[in-house]
């Protein structure tokens, strides 16, 4: 083997499926150090951090306490009653929280390129668009990812261990899909010159098209919100799989996590190739 000056032997280069796995490694590193540093940035002021939070809550409560009025007047809405709205607002709460903690940037994204904000993290040996989307945690979706967990530990009953290892995994996936769709409406920006309205737009019928049943849709809507907008795969689909284990809701959930993580990095990648430097450089982190 080889030596250095120091006299150290030298660290085989890996190859392969091992550099693949040391590249991931790497990455998941660097972004549990963000993701450290943006809780402690948080933590400096502990009661904006709490008020955060609680109003989440406080605002996930109302919102819930409208449907069990509604369902104390009308017990069943498409097969659906107050149990199974409490799972699809649990599941959607959860995707949406881990979403905006995890990956903040994730909703301004198409303001941030418009702005020619990505600058500071194109000139940084890190992978751009999870360096931009991990910028930034919004402490308010810890409120959203509580509200999550109780909604489905509300309606658990005897589910146990092999529940709550699928509403984790349901929750992974269901963060990939709002994420990664929210890239997807984001990255129009780079040829649309900006795409904020669309952004906004696309993230409010999201959410508000997930805390609905499927059921209550006619063929074409729920063909939509399958594929269009894909808010069944943040809320129905995921609340299904979570109740009742199934392989075909898993393959379907995995595959449109899949789908739009992959459409997400073509388009933000394809669409950097036409961004125009605002000639900054800033410090980001």
């Amino acid at each position: 083997m080889e030596r250095r000056g120091s006299g150290r032997p030298r660290r085989p280069t890996p190859s392969g499926g091992a550099a693949a796995l040391h590249r991931a490694g790497v990455e998941l590193r660097f972004l549990g150090a963000m993701w450290r540093a943006n809780l402690q940035s948080a933590l400096e002021y502990r009661g904006a951090f709490a008020g955060q939070v609680l109003g989440m809550v406080l605002n996930n409560a109302a919102f819930l306490a409208f449907w069990v009025l509604f369902f104390d007047r009308f017990p069943s809405v498409g097969g659906w009653g107050m149990r199974d709205m409490l799972q699809l607002f649990g599941m959607t709460a959860t995707g949406f929280g881990l979403g905006v903690v995890l990956f903040g940037n994730a909703l301004t994204l198409a303001d941030i390129i418009a702005a020619n904000g990505l600058d500071g993290y194109l000139v940084l040996p890190r992978p751009v668009l999870l360096h931009v989307l991990a910028g930034r945690s919004r402490i308010s979706g810890l409120g959203d990812i509580a509200t999550g967990v109780v909604c489905v530990a509300a309606t658990a009953g005897d589910g146990g261990w092999a529940m709550w290892g699928r509403f984790v995994l349901a929750a992974v996936l269901a963060t990939v899909v709002f994420v990664g769709f929210l890239v997807v409406v984001a990255s129009m920006a780079f040829w649309l010159g900006g795409a904020s309205a669309l952004s906004a737009q696309a993230i409010h019928a999201l959410l508000a098209f997930a805390t609905y049943p499927l059921s209550i849709f006619d063929g074409f809507a729920k063909l939509v919100l399958l594929t269009v907008i894909p808010a069944a795969f943040i809320g129905a689909v995921p609340a299904a799989f979570v109740r009742d284990f199934s392989p075909a809701a898993l393959a379907q959930l995995a595959g449109a996590a899949a789908v739009c993580a992959g459409l997400a990095a073509m388009l933000f990648h394809r669409g950097l190739r036409r961004y125009e430097s605002g000639g900054m450089a800033i410090t980001v982190g």
